[in-house]
């Protein structure tokens, strides 16, 4: 996937964009290539679907800064993953950050409105990456190769890549749905040019993407088979295991027919499909997970099922692992510890360190926290020592050394999507659900190799009591998986995100934390959006 992103040349990106989305055409240099010069064989698809996985790891057509893709944001906070990482932590117990910029800390206040830049940069870099799709998913039917004479093992190829495009596609339209819940609904079957697309549902966000994830699986390659960074069948049914756990939420209530049991075995099977691959296992040990060669750690033993890929000389961009690194450093604190420098911004509130058994990692390597002079509460947001910060993302390697990026600004670590972990955990909550395809012996097992990697023995262990414990097994998703935008989904499901029944440190803007109305489960519909398509109706409360 570092070597797809690096094929994909601007020129082709200025006929992606021009062919894909509402920009202004005088704002692009001439460009004399056509569709038909960029699709005319299989070397070409390659390069565009670049731009399709390149759109959530890099922000614009020159990086860092120039050209960006989406416009109304600073480019530097416009990458995907610096803002959907924004949305689903720093709305939680997980994260706080020191900056003003305008919008961030609407997060932890939980006072957003339809204007806020952070969520209006998130709502369209997923419709950018949709539209990208779209263009790629329409440029590869069947016809389309028929006309250009594309045949034989370079169509087949060509088929393979048109499934990865509509994942990845589907994989937007999750995060729209999850965040915003009815958005803006386009596909490769709207034609190009002006037009005002319609609004879909969040029954029928949820209802396509999981039929769209069906029809693919067929056609993407088996588990682990395809190039490191680009879809196959385990991600799809990764996806598909974080949608169905989901789904009393997504589906509230749930339809006729469909019942929680229901719900929850379809979570359970597509995790034990993943698990059951027998294509997974996982690192040996916890802390190279978010390493500047993490890459090469999967390679020996694979525990990422999809990543999203940074390289700190061919990527440059202000997002992504970059922006996780850089900004978990600051005041007296080492950089080296890091291996980039220190932005002094985001760390945490005491309720995560606080599930842990030590704040040092010496019992729970998970825990990845520094003391020092941080403190563990906070006084004031805007300072950066107040609240321990987490050295969980590290651009160093294994061995100790530094980056590739030489002036340690940029991140080599490469962010996992999906990882084995997360499905052992959906594996344990489907079935302390009430499934009926998994059992609690197998629940426990999955959680208690995930503790005695942290703790380096059996002293982990849990019992099967734990296993069926719904609280256990969300603090346990928060010690595994916490700053790896999980936090926001995970509470509201677990009816504790807006409730003032769980509180933490300056929830809704409150020193200790107080309830917030329902409707901030869901951030507003962009109200650009809104004024401009009469077919886009606001979510209630805003």
């Amino acid at each position: 996937m570092k070597r797809i992103l690096l094929i994909f040349s601007p020129l082709m990106l200025g006929l992606v964009l021009l062919t894909g989305c509402h920009k202004d055409l005088d704002k692009f240099p001439p460009n004399s290539l056509t569709s038909a010069d960029v699709y005319r064989s299989e070397g070409g698809y390659l390069q565009v679907l670049a731009k399709v996985y390149g759109s959530m790891a890099l922000t614009g057509n020159i990086g860092p800064a120039g050209g960006g893709d989406v416009a109304g944001i600073d480019e530097g906070t416009s990458d995907f993953l610096r803002l959907f990482w924004k949305a689903q932590e720093l709305t939680t117990d997980e994260a706080v950050v020191a900056w003003n910029d305008p919008g961030i800390q609407d997060f932890h206040n939980m006072n957003w409105s339809s204007a806020n830049p952070m969520t209006k940069g998130l709502y369209y870099r997923c419709l950018y990456t949709i539209t990208i799709c779209n263009e790629f998913i329409r440029e590869s039917a069947d016809a389309k190769l028929a006309e250009r004479n594309i045949t034989g093992t370079a169509a087949t190829s060509v088929r393979r890549m048109r499934a990865e495009a509509q994942y990845v596609r589907a994989f937007q339209y999750w995060v729209l749905m999850d965040m915003f819940g009815s958005p803006t609904f386009v596909t490769e079957t709207d034609g190009i040019g002006t037009f005002q697309p319609r609004q879909a549902s969040r029954a029928e966000v949820f209802d396509y993407v999981t039929k769209q994830l069906g029809e693919v699986i067929p056609q993407l390659p088996e588990p682990g088979a395809n190039d490191y960074g680009r879809v196959d069948k385990a991600a799809a049914w990764a996806l598909l295991a974080r949608v169905w756990l989901n789904a009393q939420v997504y589906l509230d209530p749930l339809p006729s027919g469909l019942t929680a049991q229901q719900v929850f075995n379809n979570a359970v099977n597509n995790a034990k499909l993943v698990i059951e691959s027998n294509k997974y296992n996982l690192f040996t040990n916890y802390t190279w997970l978010f390493l500047a060669d993490n890459d090469q750690t999967n390679r020996t033993t694979r525990e990422f099922i999809w990543t999203i890929n940074y390289d700190g000389i061919n990527t440059k961009n202000f997002g992504g692992t970059t922006f996780l690194v850089n900004a978990s450093v600051g005041g007296d604190m080492d950089n080296t510890v890091s291996g980039l420098g220190g932005w002094g911004g985001i760390r945490t509130t005491r309720n995560l360190p606080l599930l842990f058994p030590d704040f040092t990692g010496s019992i729970d390597k998970r825990a990845q926290f520094v003391e020092g002079s941080q403190t563990l509460e906070i006084n004031d947001i805007s300072s950066f020592k107040d609240g321990l910060a987490v050295i969980k993302y590290r651009n160093r390697t294994r061995s100790g050394a530094f980056g590739r990026d030489p002036e340690r600004t940029f991140s080599d670590i490469d962010f996992p999507v999906f990882r084995l972990a997360e499905m052992f955990l959906i594996y344990a909550e489907g079935v302390a659900r009430g499934a009926t395809t998994g059992t609690s012996a197998q629940a426990r097992d999955y959680i208690n190799q995930l503790r005695q990697r942290s703790y380096g023995s059996a002293l982990g262990n849990i019992t099967s009591a734990d296993a069926t414990n719904l609280n256990f097994i969300l603090d346990e998703r928060a010690r595994e998986l916490y700053w790896e935008g999980h936090r926001r989904s995970d509470l509201i499901r677990h009816n504790k995100f807006v409730e003032g029944t769980y509180l933490w440190p300056w929830k809704g803007g409150v020193r200790n934390g107080t309830g917030v109305p329902a409707f901030r489960k869901l951030f507003p519909i962009p109200d650009s959006e809104v004024a401009s398509n009469s077919n886009i109706r606001q979510n209630p409360g805003y």
